[in-house]
């Protein structure tokens, strides 16, 4: 161990050496190690215990993050269903799984997920979206899915769900790597897009008022005073918020060191005047997650109930798993786990115009709302945290209908609404580098086209 350490301090010194002149900062080299193990513990544990992917499945994901994660020592208690992992010693962290929200970084200070009674699934033998049964498979559409599926993953891009809806009906779906049509799977930033609407069933419900400002009391004495609701969904919220995912950045320190993603972000100062300058913001995300946590009475077991009566249940969601940071709240930035036909969902319900299985989940002014334009000066073609295809200079997805929109996440993760096609795209998995969103889904569409002559 002792020469591990000396060999470990000298790569490190060298870091520093060659990072001076990269302009790689000391507190980059310094924040590696808690980054590292902070990142480690959070993804093995959902993976295993959410996902329940296997542990060399996990870790191969996970590595494609960084090559200081192969060198990751990790732990995994499937009695206690927690997963530690450590760095050489220098750091070490604890990740614990809890029913119904599950896996957050422990802090020993912090202890406000203990005592949740979550909400028990409940399984629906009725037709999608109300319930799980799916008797409408399109057999040339099925075939078309797998290929492109198999096409996918010789090319290393590891698609892992592929899944249209037409016409209000799932029409075909496949699956590789383990995954099925139960398989929660992790949609990172897509998350954003439920929190969405989130928000707006509080609106709908009068239990926040989109008006109102300061939206927290922190924000009360200073110029922050003026943000508003609107400006939060959009990104345009103008605070200082850096979501480059390097070693010490604001998004990587919020989301795998802090105890509360929330607090980190709002404790951000103003950067641009509300409203004026997109940025796009994980951490504005997660402060959406603590307004909601604040008008649905402030605790964990209020705020998850809120959610399971108004979202869950009604929604429909079969295999979800929304968790939360240590402190309680939802990590509405990044981690919402759910299946292919659970995220279809989400996406029939903007098609619907803001409904779903007989039930109002927000107004159909919240839905044009989301997918209209913001009024920033430098990227507009974004709504309510929903990318818009149009509204920049040139379509996002320029073989795709000019009024779609999507939510999107981290390694590739898409979720297209096509209201003009009356369709859903799913497709979620894990790939380091770009996925050919536009191609793919254009090669759907025209396959649907192809099948209404």
């Amino acid at each position: 161990m002792h020469k591990t350490l000396v060999v470990l301090l000298f790569v490190l010194l060298v870091i520093v050496g060659v990072g001076a002149m990269l302009g790689i900062t000391l507190r980059y080299v310094l924040a590696t190690p808690s980054i590292a193990t902070g990142i480690g513990s959070k993804i093995l544990c959902s993976a295993r215990y959410v996902s329940s992917f296997s542990a060399p499945l996990a870790f191969e994901d996970l590595a494609q993050y960084s090559p200081a994660l192969q060198y990751l020592q990790v732990d995994y208690d499937d009695a206690a269903q927690t997963v530690t992992t450590s760095l050489f010693g220098l750091s070490t962290t604890k990740a614990q799984y809890l029913p119904g929200i599950g896996c957050a970084n422990e802090f020993s200070e912090v202890h406000n997920r203990d005592g949740l009674v979550p909400s028990e699934p409940t399984r629906l033998a009725s037709h999608w979206p109300h319930g799980n049964r799916v008797e409408s498979t399109d057999a040339p559409m099925k075939a078309l899915l797998e290929e492109i599926l198999a096409e996918d993953n010789k090319l290393g891009l590891n698609t892992r769900a592929l899944l249209l809806v037409h016409e209000g009906q799932i029409v075909a779906e496949a699956y590789g790597q383990g995954s099925g049509p139960n398989t929660p799977l992790l949609g990172w930033s897509m998350a954003k897009s439920l929190m969405s609407v989130m928000l707006g069933n509080l609106v709908l419900r009068d239990k926040l008022d989109p008006q109102q400002t300061p939206l927290f009391s922190e924000w009360a004495h200073d110029a922050r005073r003026d943000i508003h609701l609107q400006d939060l969904l959009h990104m345009s919220d103008g605070l200082e918020f850096s979501e480059q995912y390097n070693p010490g950045d604001d998004a990587t320190a919020m989301l795998f060191t802090e105890s509360s993603a929330s607090a980190y972000a709002l404790d951000k100062p103003l950067l641009h005047p509300p409203g004026t300058h997109f940025n796009y913001s994980s951490g504005t995300a997660n402060i959406l997650s603590k307004l909601y946590f604040d008008h649905t009475g402030g605790t964990l077991q209020s705020a998850y109930d809120d959610y399971a009566e108004n979202i869950l249940t009604p929604m429909s969601f079969q295999d979800a798993v929304f968790e939360t940071d240590a402190s309680g709240i939802f990590v509405g930035s990044s981690y919402f786990y759910a299946s292919a036909r659970d995220w279809a969902r989400l996406g029939q319900l903007m098609l619907n115009g803001g409904e779903i299985n007989g039930r109002r989940i927000v107004s159909k002014d919240w839905v044009a709302h989301s997918t209209t334009p913001n009024d920033s000066e430098n990227n507009q073609a974004y709504g309510y945290q929903w990318w818009l295809n149009d509204g920049g200079p040139t379509l996002r997805w320029p073989d795709l209908p000019t009024d779609s929109f999507a939510a999107q996440g981290n390694r590739q993760q898409t979720l297209m609404v096509l209201p003009s096609r009356d369709a859903v795209i799913v497709r979620l998995g894990w790939t380091s580098g770009n996925y050919p969103v536009n191609e793919n889904f254009a090669k759907v569409l025209d396959a649907v086209t192809a099948s209404e002559k």
